[in-house]
């Protein structure tokens, strides 16, 4: 019978390939859309599996809510919420009174979601432009998104820059990090396997032996590689008329 594939066991979604829910604080997220004034910081926490530190923010009525927290941002510190607040690092603005050039974080992908977007440590988006109601950010990927400008955003980057720079030193602190995050963790390759383990794996080389692209339709056991992709291989830039007519 053979064993099943570590790709098969994985699409099972066994308890063993899920994120832990322990070490979990609170759910992430800005405080209602009427929530204006000012918030406190109290506390600067880590929660497990989250690569950015999460700042306790108490409001009104002795309410708490839990943020990303920004870079300089400290205990004690005033933070500013709603359209009265000024674009100053930490406070959360409507994207209508930040203005164009601004680096922000935590940016609602529709006006009151709690926030969806540059989540991650070190990272930060950059308000492009407005016009119209919209507002064009620039993503850290590089890709631009069309948002309302009612949607709300922190001034500043996110806190824990550098992170990657520091390297795992041994195999135990990245099998621990990988665990607390849900990663599928380590990757070995189906060409290193022996081929009862893998299509890929087997022979006096290591290659496919195959063809990686696989059909929608294929049994568990076969669903490798590229599943039903639409173009392999490398892209062909378009020729000019210039380049044909020589």
């Amino acid at each position: 019978m053979g064993k099943r594939i570590l790709q098969r066991r994985r699409g099972k979604a066994g308890i063993q390939f899920r994120a832990p829910k322990k070490g979990k604080i609170a759910p992430v997220r800005y405080p209602q859309a009427t929530s204006q004034g000012t918030a406190t910081v109290t506390a600067i926490l880590d929660e497990r599996g989250r690569s950015a530190p999460l700042a306790q923010l108490r409001l009104e009525g002795n309410r708490f809510t839990y943020l990303p927290a920004v870079a300089g941002m400290s205990v004690g510190q005033q933070v500013g919420l709603g359209p009265s607040a000024q674009p100053l690092g930490g406070n959360i603005v409507p994207l209508s009174r930040i203005p164009e050039g601004t680096r922000v974080c935590n940016v609602e992908l529709r006006p009151g979601d709690g926030g969806r977007l540059v989540r991650a440590s070190g990272t930060s988006a950059v308000l492009f432009s407005k016009a119209n109601g919209r507002a064009i950010i620039k993503l850290p990927s590089g890709k631009n998104i069309l948002v309302s400008e009612a949607c709300r955003a922190t001034v500043g980057e996110v806190a824990g820059g550098g992170r990657r720079e520091k390297p795992f030193l041994t195999a135990g602190a990245r099998h621990h990090a990988m665990r607390a995050s849900g990663r599928v963790y380590p990757r070995m390759r189906g060409i290193a396997m022996a081929v009862v383990y893998h299509p890929f794996g087997g022979g006096r080389h290591q290659h496919p032996g195959k063809s990686t692209s696989t059909s929608r339709n294929a049994p568990p056991g076969r669903k490798v590689g590229l599943i039903a992709p639409r173009k392999t291989g490398r892209k062909r830039l378009a020729r000019t008329s210039a380049e044909v007519s020589k």
